[in-house]
């Protein structure tokens, strides 16, 4: 690295030029679980009971099955991009840093695939076992 110019002082520390998109990403997902949390939690107060079986019936509706799944998905997605970005700030050893952000994504992908897998088990079947 050369230090008699300012390019030579500051090659390789620029904009890897991924942040900014990060950084919506993160406020879209964010605003997408506000707006799904609240019609969540709206919905079930306007159920007439909490019992399994109007629980389980309202879920088989798919206009309450597909939000529920996009709530998910939208959850562990904003999930991952936080703890991407704390990881990015306190890991400093490339292996363990590689390990964690593997063993990050698994997570996210697993929670969210088991997530929408009881949605969809319980819309279909009615049943959970």
């Amino acid at each position: 690295m050369g230090t008699g110019t300012g390019i030579g002082r500051v090659r390789g520390l620029g904009s890897a030029r991924h942040g900014a998109h990060h950084w919506l990403t993160q406020r879209y997902t964010a605003v997408g679980n506000l707006l799904l949390v609240l019609w969540l939690l709206f919905s079930l107060i306007a159920l007439p009971g909490l019992d399994y079986e109007s629980v389980v019936h309202w879920i088989g509706n798919p206009l309450v099955a597909v939000p529920l799944m996009l709530m998910v998905v939208s959850i562990f997605m904003h999930l991952r991009l936080g703890m991407q970005v704390m990881l990015e700030d306190y890991v400093h050893d490339k292996g363990l840093a590689f390990l964690s952000m593997l063993l990050l994504n698994f997570y996210a992908l697993g929670g969210a695939a088991a997530g929408v897998f009881a949605i969809a088990k319980i819309a279909f079947t009615g049943i959970v076992k």
